[in-house]
């Protein structure tokens, strides 16, 4: 299945986050990759910091340019402010929720786990990373997956996070979808009306 295998840490330096997590390259080198990284930049046009804006939430919640774009006009189609719209259905994706209840400590590792069966959508094996949740859906990991290395470790270091829109039992590996999240409330640092701006030219 396709996805970006490229350098992640010369797309985090680009940006200058840590997209894919903490990473090293970004604190030792804080500046963008490339000869000419350390000099002075030029201006960008309007474009390119949309562009760049775009390419920074692709990034994040690890899309394609084509589905990305698929989730944006589902986006569009909907009534509402399209930019948040936008993210709460990349919010609401699976490998994504994977991730933010903390079973994977990446949502490319999230994405993996979704692949290869290990985790369950009310008692059921799915194994789409994009599917969509809704509110009340219950997620899990499949019983013969509870002991897998990866998925103890990540959650003993991501015991301390929680978000609003999540319920998470550290009992039974069973968290819950309870709503779509309001902006605020989602931690990324995208700025999406320029991405909706993006889409209108």
């Amino acid at each position: 299945m396709a996805r970006y295998r490229g350098p992640k840490s010369k797309i985090a330096r680009k940006f200058g986050e840590p997209i894919f997590g903490p990473s090293k390259a970004l604190q030792n080198k804080a500046y963008p990759p490339g000869q000419h990284g350390k000099g002075r930049r030029k201006k960008l046009s309007e474009f390119a910091i949309q562009l760049a804006e775009k390419q920074k939430a692709k990034y994040t919640y690890g899309l394609l340019e084509k589905q990305f774009a698929n989730v944006f006009n589902k986006a569009s189609r909907k009534s509402g402010i399209t930019g948040e719209i936008l993210l709460q259905l990349l919010e609401s994706r699976l490998d994504n929720t994977i991730y933010r209840l903390g079973i994977a400590s990446t949502r490319r590792a999230a994405r993996q786990l979704v692949l290869h069966k290990h985790i369950m959508v009310n008692e059921r094996i799915v194994n789409i990373p994009s599917y969509s949740l809704r509110s009340n859906d219950v997620v899990s990991v499949r019983e013969r997956s509870k002991s897998l290395e990866l998925i103890s470790n990540s959650l003993a270091s991501n015991a301390t996070k929680t978000f609003s829109w999540l319920e998470w039992n550290s009992t039974d590996y069973i968290g819950k979808f309870l709503n779509l999240p309001e902006r605020e409330e989602i931690p990324e640092n995208i700025k999406e009306q320029l991405i909706v701006e993006l889409y209108s030219k």
